[in-house]
């Protein structure tokens, strides 16, 4: 909650969890939790879990083992990864942002403005650029109030620009809601100034910790030092412990980045 600083309550605890589909596990032995105002970015490669962990979370599945533990009344702000809309849907962003339950227009109006995307409550969401389409379905999830805000690989499809401008965005938003942020993102060197905590995911938590720890690497500062100016970005860190056959991914992980500027591309 604002001004409440330093005050901590977790919202969301994970305690010895598995989930996976139709019998196979694509998540085992999670624990975790999220606290109030935290920005926990989770980054691992495709098939890594994360999208399962974001299910278990908000109780769309059911975890094989292990519980999910939510506090009272939580509230929680979703942004889902992509959103297709077909163009010969007559679909409002102000008939959009009231699915499913209506809300006022001053309100739509306000919380519009507050994303960056002012006066657009009569466009068609399919005619929105890429930047402005993911502003709406932020506005669309803050709406709610939520006490945690999950977003799913939120900037695909913008540019460097507006990649930076959005996850900004994020942190004002954490600033005045006081919610939890959980961010699923493979822009590391964009997030990594906002986050308290990264979280790698490959079928586990293979390891976990403040961004410090992470900036502080030469290897970190050689390849993004002021910005990575639309070049490759490399993140690699190695891991203390051993895996079994089931989840042998090695311990030097290579998380590649291609920003070039290719502008929005929703």
């Amino acid at each position: 909650m604002p001004g409440l600083s330093g005050w901590r309550m977790s919202l969301i605890t994970v305690k010895d969890m598995s989930a996976g589909y139709a019998g196979t596990a694509a998540l085992r032995d999670m624990n975790l939790s999220i606290d109030r105002g935290e920005i926990v970015t989770v980054i691992g490669p495709n098939g890594s879990g994360k999208s399962t962990l974001i299910k278990a979370l908000m109780g769309v599945i059911a975890p094989s083992a292990g519980r999910v533990e939510r506090a009272p009344g939580l509230t929680i702000g979703y942004v889902p990864q992509s959103l297709s809309i077909d163009a010969s849907l007559p679909m409002t962003v102000a008939r959009f942002l009231s699915l499913p339950k209506a809300k006022k227009p001053d309100d739509i109006a306000a919380m519009l403005a507050r994303v960056g995307v002012p006066g657009v409550e009569n466009r068609q969401m399919a005619a929105l650029s890429g930047g402005q389409f993911q502003r709406v379905m932020l506005a669309r999830a803050l709406l709610s109030r939520p006490d945690i805000l999950i977003l799913d690989e939120p900037t695909q499809g913008l540019d460097q620009p507006g990649v930076a401008a959005f996850y900004r965005l994020i942190e004002e938003v954490r600033r005045e809601l006081g919610c939890a942020i959980l961010l699923v993102s493979h822009d590391l060197h964009v997030v990594m100034s906002a986050t308290d905590r990264v979280l790698c995911l490959n079928g586990h938590i293979c390891c976990e910790g403040a961004p410090d720890a992470v900036l502080a690497a030469p290897e970190y500062r050689a390849l993004f030092g002021d910005g990575t100016q639309g070049a490759l970005a490399l993140y690699q860190h190695h891991h203390d412990h051993d895996h079994d056959d089931a989840h042998d991914h090695g311990h030097d992980h290579g998380h590649y980045h291609d920003h070039g500027a290719d502008g929005d591309r929703h």
